[in-house]
């Protein structure tokens, strides 16, 4: 009686094509291992490249170049620098790049890691950036960092005009439009904070102030970014519930009845007429 084929024996040429394999294998293995001890290095590489072109490491690497210009050419003795520094507000958070604590002022700086050509005004909510046929907007950085200047000022017992607000770009952009003298390019900034050469405050004083930002601010962790871009990302909802940056008083959309800009919505604080804060709609 005829019986079907074994369950341990194999189709026709089943131990040739298995045998080509090993062989083949042998003779490959090395070369491959060998190709990759050569190029180890291209793994890493690829993974640097990926991440040099996030904008995420592209701010760091920016404010890198802020951070090593300013030890390179501002005087230790008389400059005292505080990075990263994230403070409370009535709406949140707010995260500074950069702040340099001097008897001449206390400089905060924005830092905008961009290239190409930069358009904008002192008064404009957005500025343009364009490189080739590209064209992006961006906020302003000078309204940006006016909310950093105010949460300094609000935390410091110390006249507005000992504060100022300084904003540079360190990659290789041009202006094309006229910028104020606060807004620099590469190391310009430095030129403009040690274009204040009158002193405004004393040791004593600079030293309450260092003081006080060290003892203000929030520990510079990675839940405290985290927290922070999540607040971010809720402010840039127009239909996310805010809060009032003035006050801390709860924010409400609002639609202009009358005007050039009739039907336009906007947000207004809640307490109107004692807050007059308002915020566009994006």
């Amino acid at each position: 009686m005829g019986m079907g084929p074994s369950l341990f024996s194999s189709p026709p040429g089943w131990y040739t094509l298995r045998f080509f394999r090993i062989t083949v294998e042998m003779d490959f293995l090395p070369a491959i291992l060998n190709a990759f001890g050569t190029l180890w290095w291209v793994i890493p590489l690829a993974v640097v490249l990926a991440l040099a072109k996030t904008p995420w490491f592209k701010g760091m690497f920016g404010e890198l170049l802020v951070r090593v210009t300013a030890w390179w050419r501002l005087p230790a003795d008389d400059y005292h620098p505080l990075h990263n520094v994230t403070l409370r507000t009535p709406d949140g958070t707010t995260q500074i790049d950069h702040v340099f604590v001097s008897r001449f002022g206390i400089f905060v700086v924005e830092t905008k890691h961009m290239k190409g050509w930069i358009f904008g005004g002192e008064n404009q909510a957005k500025w343009t950036q364009k490189i080739y046929r590209k064209t992006v907007s961006f906020q302003n950085p000078l309204r940006q960092n006016y909310k950093h200047v105010k949460a300094i000022e609000a935390m410091l017992d110390l006249p507005a005009e000992v504060i100022h607000s300084v904003v540079v770009f360190t990659s290789n952009s041009t202006f094309k439009t006229r910028m104020p003298a606060n807004v620099t390019a590469g190391g310009g900034y430095v030129r403009y904070i040690r274009s204040f050469g009158t002193p405004v405050l004393n040791e004593e004083q600079v030293g309450q102030v260092i003081a006080a930002i060290r003892s203000g601010r929030l520990a510079a962790t990675r839940a405290t970014h985290r927290q922070h871009v999540a607040q971010l990302k809720m402010r840039a909802d127009p239909n996310a519930a805010r809060r009032c940056p003035k006050c801390g008083s709860e924010m409400v959309l609002r639609t202009v009845k009358r005007g050039a800009n009739v039907g336009k919505r906007f947000w207004g604080c809640s307490t109107f007429p004692a807050c007059r804060t308002r915020q566009d709609v994006e």
